[in-house]
């Protein structure tokens, strides 16, 4: 049995990294950001935990903005994932392309579903409140070619 991989989920920050959400995330292998970074401190604080992935959301613009990619693929543990901003602009389908998992941000609700054998996550907003939704961040657990998911809502 293999060692399962940590990996922490975090979007629409929106230029604000919490001390909650820097220390939920500590600990974890990788970490996912699902786009609406907000500024490049915020990759910087996230990557002295560990390694970031990042996508681009709506609302990242500027120069900075135009290096970090409109979606990521990566493999971790056996298992295929595609990061994309909003799943409304999801343009193939998971299970046939290979994805296990597809995480989004961009509603900022936190949200966790299982469609045809693929795992969708939103990790719902780390950033500043919206509404009455929670600040949240996510996790994936990764074992045995296989992922689990988990929202995290953060005391603000």
């Amino acid at each position: 049995m293999q060692d399962a991989i940590r990996v922490g989920l975090i979007s629409d920050t929106h230029g604000l990294v919490r001390p909650q959400a820097l220390d939920a995330l500590r600990g974890v292998e990788h970490i996912v950001h699902a786009g609406d970074i907000g500024t490049p401190e915020v990759l910087d604080s996230l990557r002295a935990i560990a390694p970031v992935v990042a996508v681009r959301g709506n609302n990242d613009k500027g120069e900075w903005a135009s290096a970090v990619p409109r979606d990521a693929v990566l493999e971790l543990g056996g298992v295929c994932i595609y990061v994309l901003h909003d799943l409304k602009e999801l343009d193939l389908e998971p299970e046939a392309a290979g994805f296990g998992v597809v995480i989004t941000g961009h509603s900022h609700r936190p949200s966790i579903e299982r469609r045809e054998n693929v795992l969708y996550v939103n990790p719902g907003s780390a950033g500043p409140r919206r509404f009455k939704l929670p600040v949240s961040v996510g996790f994936l657990e990764i074992a045995n070619g296989a992922a689990q998911a988990r929202i995290e809502v953060l005391e603000v």
